[in-house]
């Protein structure tokens, strides 16, 4: 049984075809353009396939209330021509098949809950950190979704003694994006994170910012596994730093020995899908589609 996943991003479109045990069997990729000429483009690469369903991982906001007029709808984005566009409709109808459909950073914690580094766990949250910050949350066995999804990217943020950058977001100044994210990193530093491996005080920084997200998505969800990625976390270095600020900041309130020992280097780690869960993730919202 072949099933398609898209992992819908602002720049570019990665489409696969996978089968239900996550063996990818094709892969291309279509930069993203207007909607309609980016969906003729999808559209024509599956017509080749006999996908039995198709799941979308896509940037947001979304509106993933099955219940309301616009489901399936991107929402208020920032993204040129793609406010309000019905993305699972036009799915829908140009193949016919089921349509699973979530936030990028959902589906890449489906990938790693069902291949990856959180497999067998009923609790796990992945935190891509990059051009932006996002989420995704798994919590008792499902994905979580409330009045619209998480927006943990968002969440607010004690500035350090010695910052004085303003922050990158424009909606809050002390937030995680507008503190670590990597625009966020050049605004401050005057160069991109790649220019500043060696530059101690700039990870310091990061990881005091990332390690206090993480600190309060521990407390809010009991995660069993904590996934980073991104591309700041390809500065391999900041793992064993955002995990001594994380206890250092919990200080012992956590008494599981998952945090409190060494342990902590298998609870918060990079995905174990490399670059792949947000792909993967899409398969699996696709074979849930089915059901």
């Amino acid at each position: 049984m072949l099933i398609g996943g898209i992992e819908a991003g602002g720049t570019k479109m990665v489409c696969a075809v996978g089968d239900e045990n996550g063996v990818v069997k094709d892969r291309v990729s279509f930069p993203t353009r207007q909607p309609k000429e980016t969906f003729e483009d999808i559209i024509g690469y599956y017509k080749n396939w006999d996908i039995k369903a198709l799941g979308i991982g896509c940037f947001g906001p979304l509106d993933l209330d099955k219940k309301s007029a616009t489901y399936g709808y991107i929402t208020k984005t920032p993204k040129a021509g793609w406010e309000n566009c019905d993305i699972v409709g036009a799915f829908k109808e140009a193949l016919g098949v089921p349509v699973g459909f979530d936030t990028d950073v959902n589906g890449a914690v489906l990938g790693e809950v069902t291949w990856g580094a959180a497999k067998g766990m009923d609790s796990a949250i992945y935190i891509t950190i990059g051009t932006g910050v996002g989420v995704g949350v798994y919590a008792n066995g499902g994905l979580l979704h409330g009045l619209i999804h998480p927006e943990g990217g968002h969440m607010l943020l004690a500035k350090h003694p010695k910052d004085t950058y303003k922050g990158k977001c424009p909606f809050h100044e002390n937030c995680v994006e507008g503190l670590a994210s990597g625009p966020a990193i050049e605004a401050r530093w005057g160069k991109k994170g790649i220019e500043l491996a060696g530059r101690d005080e700039v990870w310091e920084l990061e990881a005091y910012y990332i390690a206090q997200a993480v600190t309060n998505y521990i407390l809010a969800y009991s995660p069993q596994k904590v996934i980073l990625w991104g591309g700041v976390m390809h500065q391999e270095q900041l793992f064993g730093m955002v995990r001594k600020e994380v206890q250092r900041l919990l200080n012992g309130y956590v008494a599981h020995e998952t945090i409190t020992t060494d342990k902590i280097a298998d609870y918060i780690v990079p995905p174990a899908l490399g670059e792949d869960p947000g792909i993967m993730g899409a398969i699996k919202l696709g074979i849930d589609a089915l059901t």
